[in-house]
């Protein structure tokens, strides 16, 4: 399938998202590789991380780069070598990346899965959800407030930055569309911008 989403985010900002429903090999053809990147994927168990990583290589050349555009620093954060600001996504059948030619920017895409109620203790105060209305709506604000999370997780981009101590979210509604939030880490506070789709039992978190 060819690109699924495109998100105009603002003039200087925009999102692309892939549904990953073609093989390996179909992903890889006429896609030329890093030696650095190659080495990542020939590194790969995963057939799922395998496609989700080439999958991404497409949505670069929807933005108008290639894999040879990119490298990753030390922290593993993806840049651009024009200067762009860029961030990275994929989760089973989907993948993403939002650009921005102004600001740093973070992305996550998540599945929703029960999962997510086991370890909600480990990044947010789960009592917060206790007057949600049943264990669906629970799961997919969980999973909004993990993606938030994680876009700010990655936009900072430092290490040592703790979901739960570091990172708060504003409280939402689903048909809002979007949250804000703030991370508080060695004696400096930054404030975020967020916004939330959700599809086909996934959800897009993205903070600029």
């Amino acid at each position: 399938m060819p690109l699924y989403k495109t998100i105009t985010v603002s003039s200087s900002t925009t999102v692309y998202i892939w549904k990953i429903e073609e093989d390996l090999d179909w992903l890889s053809k006429d896609i030329s590789l890093s030696p650095h990147c190659q080495k990542r994927v020939d590194g790969m168990m995963s057939l799922l991380h395998k496609r989700g990583f080439m999958s991404v290589r497409h949505l670069l050349a929807q933005a108008g780069y290639t894999d040879h555009n990119i490298y990753y620093n030390d922290f593993g954060k993806p840049h651009l070598d024009d200067g762009t600001f860029i961030s990275i996504t994929h989760s089973y059948t989907f993948a993403a990346i939002i650009i921005s030619k102004t600001h740093p920017v973070g992305i996550d895409i998540e599945k929703q899965r029960d999962k997510i109620l086991r370890i909600a203790h480990k990044f947010t105060p789960i009592e917060a959800y206790k007057t949600l209305a049943n264990v669906d709506a629970v799961i997919r604000k969980l999973t909004i407030v993990w993606g938030s999370k994680e876009s700010i997780y990655k936009q900072y981009g430092q290490e040592g930055l703790s979901f739960l101590k570091h990172i708060d979210i504003q409280d939402f509604n689903f048909e809002d569309g979007h949250t804000s939030g703030k991370a508080s880490y060695q004696g400096n506070t930054n404030s975020y911008n967020l916004k939330f789709e959700e599809f086909e039992g996934f959800t897009c978190v993205y903070s600029y």
